[in-house]
This record gives structure tokens, C-alpha cells and sequence, in this order.
């Protein structure tokens, strides 16, 4: 049998063929190539534009405070001195809290529905889950207050002070309306997100890599451990990384339930405030021009922020995911 020549050759299943040199291209081609063209750069238009239009405007405070907007510890529109060292601090703080609480019980129920849970069960849990990643904030934020708050003024923290107040973690009198709260309502929020993204990706993993795993003798938690995980490991980190984004930005029910004082917190059980809440307070008392503008300037701190956390993951995905030689992107 004569081998198919180089031209005769089909595309390698997800490639795509390329148009051979001189051919021409037809009017339907040259719209559709014009459409998603224009649909790909008008993304990037919106995102300039955006960023541009928020300079534009911060910049009186800018000019006025410069480098000190960063690093400044008071917020005193009477005065007319702005500083966002205590809000970045909230924001990166309840925002580390939430993954760190919402990342076990995330990863844990997505194993348990992709592969232990009965598959009566697997649906409706999901379906569950997806519909708890779309309740409106301030609902959260409602819950918080007339739920969590309580049992964390009278039960938790009294709690966690008496046995962990020595680590300084937990320090101060225990009012519930404080950073641990909205940290805690954080990752209540985020934990279906999480979930709902990790099950999808472990659910996507070959059948076989877990039966290539239990044929050797694995138990159910070493074939997961070892190959499940690593080949899912891509789609779990943008799990988080949507959940820590979530988090960051998150507004209302941040603003309901960490006490919003413009001081940078000392303890879990300090209150304290974050950016986004800072905006949705500040302006509806903004007095004039230069307070206006240090309120966008913050908004731009926290695009930047949520900026450096979506890059320095996907330099994390580039160097830690390795499969046969090759990395997945």
C-alpha cells in the first residue's frame, strides 16, 4: 500500500488543518475570520479600557500620595490623608483564611462524589452544590449575621481563645463581627466553587489511569493520591485560583460581618475591613474629589492584586505540572 502523502494526510484529532499557500479565501471566511477577530481583541480593549478609564480618575490621588497610598496606615477624608496599607492587609487576609479553610473540605467532596459516592447520589449532591455557588452574597451576608456571628461571639472564639490565645492568632475579646467571621463566610462562599470545578476535573481523568493504579495493588486513597490528583492537578489549581479571585473581590457579605474600622488587623479576632468593602462604604460618603479618587486608586490596588494572583498560579501550574516529560497547560 502507498503511504498518503504529506498533503493527503488527515489532521491529528483537536489539531486543525492548515489552508495550503495560494489558495484563496472565500467571503464567508474572511467575516468569520473578521468577527472572532474583532470578539478577541475587543476582550483586551475592555480590559485597557477599564484600567485607563480607573487611572484617569485616580489620578489626584496618585499625584497627591504617590508610593505612601501603599503603605499608609490612615484613611481620613476630615484630613485628607489616604493610605491602603490596612485594607490590602484585610483583603489578603480573609482572602488566605477562606482558601485555607475551604480548599480541604472543596477537594474532599469533589474525590467523595467522583469517586466513592453512589451514583444515585452524584447528581443531585451536584446539582446542590452548583445551585449554593449562585445564591446572591448578600444572603451570605445575612446568614452571617444572624447565624454565624452569634455562634462565633458565644461558642467558637470563646473556644479558640482559651486553648490557642497564647499564639497571638487569637488574641482580643471575642465580638464575632471581625476578620475570622468574614474569613469564615468567605470560604462558605467559595467552597462550592471549588467543589463544583475540582469534581468536573477529576471526572474528566481517564478511567484507566485509576485502574492502571488498583490493578497494582493500590488502595482506593493511594489510586486517587497518585493518579488521580497529579493529572487533575491543573484544573484544581484554577479551581482555587477562581475560589482566592471570588474571595478577593467579594463585597457585601464581607461588609456585614467584619466590623469595617480602618485599622490593620492584630489578631483573627480584630476587626477590620478590605478594599471591596472599603469601596461599597466609601461611597456612599464620599465628600469630595480627592476622596473620590483615592477610592478608585484602591480599586486599582485591588485589580492589581487579583492580577499577580491569577499570573504567579499560572507560573505555578507551568512548574509543578509535569506529565510524561510534557507540560499540560
Amino acid at each position: 500500500m502507498v503511504p498518503p502523502t504529506p498533503s493527503s494526510r488527515s489532521p491529528l484529532p483537536g489539531g486543525s488543518a492548515k489552508r495550503p499557500r495560494g489558495s484563496r479565501q472565500t467571503w464567508p471566511d474572511r467575516l468569520f475570520l473578521g468577527l472572532v477577530g474583532t470578539a478577541g481583541v475587543s476582550v483586551l480593549f475592555l480590559a485597557l479600557a477599564l484600567v485607563g478609564v480607573l487611572y484617569d480618575a485616580a489620578t489626584p490621588s496618585v499625584r497627591a500620595f504617590g508610593p505612601n497610598f501603599l503603605v499608609g496606615y490612615t484613611w481620613n477624608p476630615a484630613a485628607g490623608v489616604y493610605g491602603d496599607l490596612p485594607f490590602v492587609a484585610g483583603t489578603l487576609l480573609t482572602g488566605a483564611i477562606a482558601v485555607l479553610i475551604a480548599v480541604p473540605l472543596a477537594l474532599g467532596a469533589s474525590i467523595f462524589l467522583t469517586t466513592q459516592a453512589p451514583f444515585w447520589m452524584r447528581r443531585p449532591v451536584g446539582t446542590a452544590i452548583e445551585l449554593l455557588a449562585a445564591v446572591p452574597s448578600v444572603i451570605y451576608g445575612f446568614w452571617g449575621i444572624f447565624v454565624l456571628v452569634p455562634l462565633m461571639r458565644y461558642t467558637v472564639e470563646p473556644v479558640l481563645r482559651i486553648y490557642l490565645g497564647w499564639t497571638g492568632l487569637f488574641g482580643g475579646t471575642p465580638i464575632g463581627t471581625d476578620v475570622l467571621t468574614a474569613s469564615v463566610i468567605l470560604a462558605v462562599m467559595i467552597v462550592p466553587t471549588i467543589t463544583a470545578v475540582s469534581r468536573d476535573t477529576l471526572s474528566a481523568v481517564p478511567a484507566a489511569q485509576k485502574e492502571a493504579a488498583l490493578s497494582l495493588g493500590a488502595t482506593d486513597w493511594e489510586a486517587t493520591r497518585y493518579a488521580m490528583i497529579p493529572y487533575a492537578r491543573a484544573g484544581i489549581v484554577g479551581a482555587i485560583i477562581l475560589g482566592l479571585g471570588r474571595a478577593i473581590g467579594e463585597t457585601m457579605a464581607v461588609t456585614m460581618t467584619i466590623g469595617n474600622i480602618d485599622k490593620v488587623p492584630v489578631s483573627l479576632f480584630s476587626q477590620g475591613q478590605t478594599i471591596a468593602s472599603l469601596i461599597a462604604n466609601e461611597l456612599l460618603n464620599e465628600t469630595g474629589p480627592l476622596q473620590y479618587a483615592a477610592i478608585l486608586e484602591a480599586g486599582l490596588v485591588l485589580l492589581a492584586i487579583s492580577l499577580v494572583v491569577n499570573v504567579a498560579a499560572r507560573l505555578l501550574v507551568w512548574k509543578v505540572l509535569r506529565v510524561s516529560g510534557g507540560i499540560i497547560e
